[in-house]
């Protein structure tokens, strides 16, 4: 489960999945969230942009729950 309170680290780490929703995040900021935010939790980098940190939420969220694919899931 992806938490306000956690890192962008964390949340890389914890889902890997989600890093196509902060690349899509640094057209809307000007600039490489993986790259300069890793150690902000994520509701420190939503007020520092000013961000609805609960649509980042629910997104991150909803990468998390998707299923990747993978050789095994392609037929």
């Amino acid at each position: 489960m992806i938490r306000r309170d956690m890192t962008i680290l964390d949340i890389l780490c914890d889902h890997q999945e989600t890093q196509e929703v902060f690349r899509r995040y640094d057209d809307v900021i000007g600039e490489c969230v993986m790259c300069n935010h890793m150690f902000e939790t994520l509701e420190e980098f939503c007020g520092r942009y000013r961000l609805d940190a609960e649509k980042l939420l629910r997104e991150l969220s909803a990468a998390s729950f998707s299923e990747p694919v993978t050789e095994r899931t392609k037929i």
